[in-house]
């Protein structure tokens, strides 16, 4: 407001010299007539305090206005000040360029972390899931599995929780509708209406508010397959999660599919690229079946790190330790022909205390992803570890948004600090 009040006495008084000082003239000249007017009428002892009164009504009335249409937009909580939301909202904008590559709620618990850092923030998310309501709608529609973009928009949103609450809502009953969710219906309906699923998401990201963006890792319609331990070959997102044997080798149909510009972009615009927390053979690896996807991380020089998972996956990663994660991404990176580490650094999770909690885990086949610290500095890797799962109590083993996203950004102000 400062700036411009001074911008527009600066422009007036340019007019003024240009015009060769008239039109000071003409107002002094027009101030004086005025005055002498409306002294005649009433004595200068009243006028003077009615008109500087009406003057400052007027001015402290269209501040209030202009003050509360900002402190709507920006702070709709009334026990927010204005000036702080102003600073948070300034603090975002200013925040590193992230670009989280994954998928499942492990993403959506990243995002909904990350989003207190900063504003700039891309989730790249895979779109193979093939079972729910996802499923669902990608066979009999024939649209992309909206189930992991949805969890991203509502965890990167900033509008009403109402409204969140409301995308998020999956039907409890109805033929035809239950277990479906209006947040895959409203992105398929989109994706109907407009073609494509980047633009319906680029629709529902204005209407959630969302901090940031969310991109497909393609737009081509892929089905993923798996080659396991036995010699079996199994196809589908969902049977990949239930696999009868370790997975050995992994592909998708069509073969290397073509990355969205906007992924590219991003990843070429990164100050550091997170890959996890996520299932590592059917949230993560299918990203990095995008051969473009991997040659633009292969390019960036920016820190790279891979979030491991707290706990094993049964049917998926038993058995695994973050070494073991590791090494599959490394294989998968290897069919790509990419020889070299793309993630050199690793977060993962404390060693836990044992507690009732993990014991129902392990009776369902779930054990602690284990870190063998030394074993990996000596391969060369940054092991970073931190208390992942947060100091509250929960009902399940899940990575805290809070402590996760601390952990993330101690560690990239520690790369900034080492360049």
């Amino acid at each position: 407001m400062l700036t411009s009040g001074l911008g527009l006495l600066m422009a007036l008084l340019g007019g003024a010299i240009w015009a060769d000082l008239k039109p000071i003239y003409w107002t002094i000249e027009t101030l004086t007539w005025l005055l002498s007017a409306i002294t005649t009428v009433l004595p200068r002892s009243i006028t003077g305090p009615l008109v500087l009164i009406l003057g400052a009504g007027l001015l402290l009335w269209g501040q209030s206005r202009s003050f509360g249409s900002i402190q709507q937009a920006l702070a709709p909580d009334k026990d927010t000040v204005l000036v702080d939301a102003l600073r948070a909202k300034s603090k975002l904008n200013r925040g590193p360029n992230i670009v989280a590559i994954g998928g499942g709620t492990g993403l959506a618990t990243l995002l909904s972390g990350l989003k207190r850092y900063s504003s700039r923030i891309t989730a790249i998310v895979t779109v193979a899931d093939d079972g729910g309501s996802s499923g669902i709608l990608r066979r009999e529609l024939g649209v992309q599995p909206p189930g992991d973009i949805r969890n991203c928009l509502a965890a990167l949103s900033t509008e009403e929780p109402l409204l969140t609450r409301l995308f998020q809502y999956r039907f409890s009953a109805g033929s035809g509708l239950e277990g479906h969710s209006f947040g895959n219906l409203f992105l398929s309906a989109l994706t109907a209406i407009t073609g494509n699923l980047e633009t319906a998401i680029t629709a529902s990201s204005r209407v959630l508010a969302v901090q940031g963006q969310v991109v497909p890792a393609t737009n081509v319609d892929v089905r993923l397959w798996a080659e396991l331990e036995n010699g079996q070959r199994i196809e589908g997102e969902s049977a990949i999660g239930k696999a009868p044997s370790p997975i050995v080798r992994m592909g998708c149909l069509p073969e290397k599919p073509p990355a969205l510009p906007r992924a590219l972009e991003a990843i070429a615009n990164a100050d550091l690229i997170l890959l996890g927390p996520g299932s590592l053979y059917t949230s993560l690896l299918p990203n990095l079946l995008v051969p473009e996807l991997v040659t633009a991380i292969e390019r960036s020089n920016s820190p790279k790190l891979y979030i491991c998972n707290l706990m094993t996956q049964p049917g998926e990663t038993d058995g695994l330790d973050v070494g073991g994660h590791l090494r599959a991404i490394e294989a998968q990176l290897a069919s790509l022909g990419i020889g070299k580490r793309l993630f050199s650094s690793v977060l993962a999770q404390d060693d836990m205390e044992p507690s009732p909690l993990i014991e129902y885990y392990r009776a369902r086949g779930a054990e602690p992803v284990l870190c063998d610290e030394e074993a990996l500095e000596s391969l060369g890797y940054e092991v970073m570890q931190a208390p992942l799962q947060g100091g509250r109590p929960t009902a399940t083993l899940r990575h805290d948004p809070r402590s996760l996203s601390l952990a993330i950004m101690r560690f990239y102000r520690k790369q900034k600090r080492d360049l």
